[in-house]
């Protein structure tokens, strides 16, 4: 192997205070988050400074996170690295590297021991039943049909542990399974990704991405791709979309859709005939507040590729206007403006209307962009804005700031940051009518008239109190024809909200085991799901469970954080869950467990797979 040369500068390993977390809580602080705080802390004068003689941080952003340990430690900056720990070092590596550090078994299919007898080639995923991206439907509903879900509310209680299967080298589980054609399509924080069969859990192949991968999966049909006819397309932690054969996991193309070193896709892309629509959100704000960072530059957006090729149709930033220079701060360090209003939502299809609705993100600085804390509509054939519905305004906020808290780079009035984080759901009332529903991290929830441009037709606030960054909704609601239903971060409840008048149609609170050295796993930031009859929750706590649609009573559940054995023979935990939602097909469930997220949740590196049969 060529050896690298990673030339961190001394002033990475210079006894510097951690910007980063409120007293108290840096022992807290998810690793990923940890690495990014250190390397802003110890590393900025020289990595991201302007000027800098040392390769700056978009050139450090493109290596292996075995490359950066290597430099540390036994590598070209192994003396200027003598006095950061082992995890330290593991922390930078990690965050420059976009996953985690691959120690033993590599995670590829071919090194595990339950490969499927035989390759299968999925079929067409129109043809049976499926739960295919996001939603199992391009409106986001997030609710499953009695047909394709081939479960119901009396079957319940005989639901149990079909198979489990661990991702090697894992701590988190964030990226929700599709299923397809009789095939789970699952990413890994590792950056591989899985095609597993349904009913077994035995492994068909592995295609290894430069990043992480938390989005879920799409398959459609591929033209022009020789023997592939059907493509799956993800996207990883580094900016790339990536569409592979769906019967091999070959490489059909790869697309980088922003060039900020700090882009990210949170938010699955959305796969609607002939195109993919891709989200774009970045990890900007949380370095912003760093004297030495040249804040802000980074706008969200939407981008269209053409599904066969990866080639850009069009691409829409959320904030019209190019960052430009505003001052300088007390380092002389350049300050830009506008930036913000990240996209970490899947986008949702308005076929009748030829529109995308997606939610945006809080702005970095001041004054903040219209565009942000918004839901947006923009058109599906060009990726012209249609409308914009603003919820919070004056939200500029960054990491580390606050109160008594902060660099010059910080908004004079830091905002809430509440973001609409999660997809808005459109759905059609009892009277034909279509409305988007839209939740935001501030607990609002509205319905707007995609006919009226987006004009508010009612509103419900579901927080008792205002909630602080870490938000009340986040990653999501489901809808049946009747209510909206969410889980509540922080404060441990489900709520169900009526589509016709916005009124509360229950309240249900949870119980939330106590686990010794994590006190504050309550409620659930995950996405739920829906069937007739049924929702189905996790929560940070790993407890998965099921209500009643009707009342919210609890009729079944099961606790995740836990050990398993798995049918590839890796060892695996679950444990919170934070993220994605449960999949229903075909008489089945499935379910990734472990999510650190930015709130010290449990890790864990495991997909389940219930059966009621």
């Amino acid at each position: 192997m060529k050896r690298t040369h990673l030339f961190l500068c001394s002033a990475c390993v210079v006894a510097l205070s951690w910007l980063a977390l409120p007293v108290g809580a840096q022992d807290l602080a998810p690793p990923a988050i940890k690495g990014q705080k250190l390397f802003m802390a110890r590393c900025a004068a020289c990595h991201v400074k302007a000027g800098a003689r040392a390769p700056d941080q978009q050139t450090l952003l493109k290596l292996t996170p075995e490359a950066v340990y290597m430099a540390l430690t036994t590598g070209a900056m192994r003396i200027q690295a003598q006095d950061l720990t082992p995890e330290q070092k593991t922390m930078i590596a990690e965050y420059l590297g976009g996953r985690p550090i691959i120690n033993g078994p590599t995670g590829d299919a071919t090194t595990m021991p339950n490969r499927c007898p035989a390759n299968l080639s999925p079929g067409d995923p129109e043809e049976g039943p499926s739960w295919n991206g996001w939603s199992p439907d391009p409106e986001n509903t997030r609710f499953q049909d009695s047909r394709a879900a081939g479960l119901s509310a009396e079957a319940l209680p005989r639901l149990q542990l079909k198979w489990a299967f661990g991702f090697p080298n894992g701590i988190q589980a964030f990226s929700q399974p599709t299923v397809a054609a009789g095939h789970v399509f699952v990413g890994s924080d590792t950056s591989f990704i899985y095609s597993l069969d349904a009913a077994t859990g035995c492994v068909y192949w592995s295609f290894q991405a430069e990043a992480g991968v938390r989005t879920a999966i799409s398959v459609g049909p591929m033209k022009g791709a020789g023997e592939a006819s059907y493509a799956a397309y993800f996207a990883d932690q580094k900016g790339n979309v990536y569409a592979v054969n769906a019967s091999t996991g070959e490489l059909l193309w790869k697309t980088r859709v922003e060039e900020h070193p700090l882009a990210q896709i949170t938010g699955a892309p959305k796969l609607y005939r002939d195109r993919l629509y891709v989200p774009v959100s970045a990890a900007e704000e949380t370095i912003s507040a760093n004297i030495y960072y040249s804040c802000c530059k980074f706008r969200g957006s939407v981008v269209a590729l053409d599904a066969d090729t990866g080639r850009q149709v069009w691409k829409t930033y959320t904030i019209l206007e190019k960052p430009r220079p505003v001052r300088k701060n007390s380092t002389g360090t350049q300050l830009w403006a506008p930036a913000g209003a990240a996209v970490w939502n899947s986008p949702t299809i308005d076929v009748k209307r030829r529109a995308i609705y997606i939610g945006t993100g809080d702005a970095y600085t001041e004054p903040a962009a219209k565009a942000s804390d918004s839901v947006m509509a923009l058109n599906l054939d060009t990726g012209k804005i249609l409308w914009v519905f603003q919820d919070t305004r004056h939200d500029a906020w960054m990491d580390d700031c606050g109160p008594g808290v902060g660099t010059d780079n910080c908004p004079k009035d830091i905002g809430p940051d509440w973001d609409y984080s999660s997809s808005p759901i459109l759905r059609a009332l009892p009277n034909g009518r279509q409305i988007v529903v839209a939740a935001a991290k501030s607990g609002n929830v509205v319905a707007l008239d995609p006919d009226r441009k987006g004009a508010k037709l009612w509103e419900t606030q579901l927080a008792e109190k205002a909630p602080d960054a870490r938000g009340l909704i986040v990653f999501g609601g489901t809808a049946d024809p009747q209510a909206a239903y969410y889980a509540l971060n922080q404060v441990g409840k489900l709520v169900a909200v009526d589509l016709v008048t916005g009124e509360r149609r229950w309240t249900t609170p949870l119980d939330s085991p106590d686990i010794p050295g994590h006190p504050n796993l309550v409620g659930g930031s995950a996405a739920v799901t829906a069937i007739p009859g049924v929702l189905f929750a996790g929560g940070w706590d790993g407890v998965l469970r099921a209500l009643s649609t009707a009342n919210g009573q609890i009729i079944w559940q099961y606790n995740t954080a836990k050990e398993f054995t798995t049918v590839n023979g890796v060892a695996a935990r679950g444990g919170s869950m934070g993220a994605p939602g449960p999949t229903v097909v075909g008489g089945m469930l499935f379910v990734g467990s472990g999510y650190v997220g930015n709130s010290s949740g449990l890790p864990g590196n495991v997909l389940l797979a219930f059966s009621a049969k």
